[in-house]
């Protein structure tokens, strides 16, 4: 039976974040590791500004479909980190 793009999106989530230097990287529940440049992603703006302590403080929507950072009042869904492409 084939499985959407679509279906597979919502079946992965996020269960851990961390930074190294401007570098995100984003564990997810299928036990794969992304990591998005920062300063690549113009959506992301927001986030390279944050400060070090900023960053740290984040938590996971329910069911891990989306990472959220309170002080900075944004976030970022799991599938729209998938889908991005950096800037060449």
């Amino acid at each position: 039976m084939p499985t959407s793009t679509s279906e597979i999106l919502e079946q992965v989530q996020a269960t851990h974040v961390r930074f190294e230097g401007n570098v995100l990287f984003v564990t997810l529940s299928d036990g794969r590791e992304i990591s998005v440049p920062l300063d690549q992603v113009p959506w992301l703006g927001w986030l390279v500004r944050a400060t070090p302590e900023q960053r740290a403080n984040w938590s996971l929507e329910p069911r891990g479909f989306a990472i959220y950072w309170e002080e900075l009042d944004d976030g970022i869904e799991v599938a729209h980190l998938l889908s991005t492409r950096p800037v060449s």
